[in-house]
């Protein structure tokens, strides 16, 4: 069996860090990168038993994703955000096509299920990414933004990754790809709890320079 780390990068989520870490496996790595939060978000995790790696400024997703794995000891890397839309209880669901040998990369995919739950504007604009991304990569993938993932530790430490936002996804997809690294879509479940989108215009435009520039 893979030995399996989870890295969960969190920034202001005092109220929900502690319940994801509570509810991943006892047999996990589990790994905190508090991102520079503002709230008591370094203090909760502090208080499981994660490792915690705390930023002293907010440096986006990206890099808290690139530090977590750097500390991470497992075979495969799980990447789950720490506001609970993803339950950490699909984790051996997604690492399953890795353990099995069937996959490099998986993607836990929001719109997959017998009845995707994603809100009508989020399927729009991940529809849009997709069809974007699908042109640069030759091959569909449903839903190219999901931060719920898992991966190889060697095949992520061999990608040249430069994102410190959230178009580490994007850029991390591309890398697979001219890798040729197999990658798979697995079913999960999402909780939606509202509140706008994270994204902003940097955001956008980070995703369109990753699409059309970014060379791995």
């Amino acid at each position: 069996m893979l030995a399996v780390s989870v890295i969960i990068p969190a920034y202001n989520v005092e109220s929900s860090v502690a319940k994801v870490v509570e509810r991943c496996s006892d047999d996990y790595e589990v790994i905190v990168v508090d991102d520079g939060s503002a709230d008591g978000t370094y203090e909760a995790a502090r208080k499981t038993r994660a490792k915690v790696i705390s930023h002293e400024e907010n440096r986006g997703k990206g890099m808290a994703m690139r530090t977590g794995s750097k500390a991470a000891s497992g075979d495969v890397l799980v990447f789950i955000d720490a506001d609970l839309q993803h339950l950490p209880e699909d984790i051996p669901r997604l690492v399953a096509p890795i353990e099995e040998g069937r996959a490099d990369l998986t993607i836990g995919s929001r719109t997959r299920g017998p009845r995707s739950k994603m809100p009508l504007l989020r399927r729009c604009s991940n529809g849009i990414t997709s069809g974007m991304l699908r042109l640069r990569m030759r091959r569909r993938i449903a839903d190219s933004q999901s931060g719920f993932r898992a991966i190889r530790k060697k095949a992520f430490d061999r990608m040249p990754l430069t994102s410190d936002r959230f178009a580490i996804e994007t850029e991390m997809l591309i890398c697979a790809a001219r890798h040729k690294l197999r990658i798979e879509e697995v079913p999960v479940d999402i909780v939606y709890r509202g509140g706008a989108f994270h994204f902003s215009i940097l955001d956008i435009l980070n995703f369109l320079r990753m699409v059309l520039f970014k060379w791995c």
